[in-house]
């Protein structure tokens, strides 16, 4: 009498061992996804992204150019054709990419081309690097939608392109706001970058 019983039980642990674990049947959403903006100094568009719930990391770096493993003296030359970016990892069960666009819509100028505040060259230009089409699309109708609202008169200026490969900056660039807080509220003041986003957005201004 015993057999029958021992049998059910096994076969009772087998089927509980077939069962896929959570998360893993197929067409599941992804756990985390990536997002890229250029905005000028990447110092400046980590902070406001990295105290976001849901963010799991972000990243300096550069992306949009030709040269593999570029330096940041050969970016900040110019002649890499790279931006100084942030690529951001984000849970989207946490957080969505257009929470994300609104975050970096508020944290640069939207106005100028191949400059961002005192810095100038197209290694400062603001951009939106899609990941795919659905991020292409969200960005297309953020920048649209705020066209027709905008609290500036000029027009808007910023790319909308795809990634490409995003080469992660010298770690002392990583962070900076953490590790150097005063020369970075110094720079940041001395570059205008709070005042001219203040005049751009007023209260809803990024910092």
């Amino acid at each position: 009498m015993k057999r029958p019983l021992q049998l059910a039980l096994i076969g009772l642990v087998l089927a509980f061992m077939l069962i896929p674990a959570s998360g893993g049947a197929a067409g599941a959403a992804p756990a985390q996804e990536k997002a890229t903006f250029a905005g000028g100094c990447f110092w400046c568009m980590e902070h406001p992204f990295d105290e976001l719930p849901g963010v799991i990391s972000v990243t300096s770096g550069y992306t949009g150019g030709q040269t593999r493993n570029p330096t940041y003296e050969e970016v900040s030359a110019g002649g890499t054709g790279h931006a100084e970016s942030v690529q951001i990892v984000y849970d989207p069960a946490r957080i969505g990419y257009d929470r994300l666009l609104t975050v970096y819509w508020h944290n640069i100028d939207p106005t100028v081309k191949d400059r961002q505040f005192c810095d100038s060259g197209h290694q400062y230009r603001s951009a939106i690097f899609y990941h795919n089409e659905q991020q292409r699309r969200l960005a297309q109708q953020s920048k649209d939608a705020l066209a027709r609202s905008k609290p500036f008169r000029e027009a808007i200026v910023t790319e909308i392109t795809p990634a490409g490969p995003f080469y992660p900056a010298e770690g002392y660039h990583q962070h900076y706001y953490k590790k150097n807080p005063i020369r970075y509220k110094f720079y940041r003041t001395s570059c205008g970058r709070d005042k001219r986003l203040k005049e751009l957005w007023g209260g809803s201004a990024g910092h």
